[in-house]
């Protein structure tokens, strides 16, 4: 089986999400989720170069912040079941959400530069 792996694009993509303070395993798995119907962990893994337990915590993190959703996949014979990921609402609504929390972010940097500012005044 071919190894897929993430294009240049999608590479820049992950760059911009952890410049936007996004944990690199959620940009990594976010990334490559969206650009799929469905996938398991194990095409996550091979896709972006994280470990099992790497794509669990994205994975469960994503899945608590509704992002994405999980099921499962029935297979044949015995050992752990496969499980299928895929994002629960569009990218482009996951992307206005961290737009929305870097913002927040933003004014709370402000918010202390101020304070800073204030304080060196007061004192000097």
């Amino acid at each position: 089986m071919a190894k897929k792996t993430l294009t240049k694009k999608q590479k820049k993509l992950v760059e911009r999400l952890r410049q936007a303070g996004v944990e690199r395993n959620i940009a990594l798995t976010l990334t490559f989720v969206a650009g799929k119907e469905e996938a398991t962990r194990r095409e996550i893994e091979r896709a972006t170069g994280l470990k099992q337990p790497e794509v669990s915590i994205a994975t469960q993190t994503m899945r608590e912040r509704d992002w994405m959703d999980k099921r499962d996949i029935k297979k044949e014979g015995k050992g752990r079941p496969v499980h299928g990921y895929r994002l629960d609402k569009a990218l482009k609504e996951i992307i206005d959400e961290i737009k929305e929390e870097e913002r927040e972010r933003i004014k709370e940097m402000e918010n202390n530069l101020k304070k800073i500012e204030e304080l060196v005044n007061s004192i000097y």
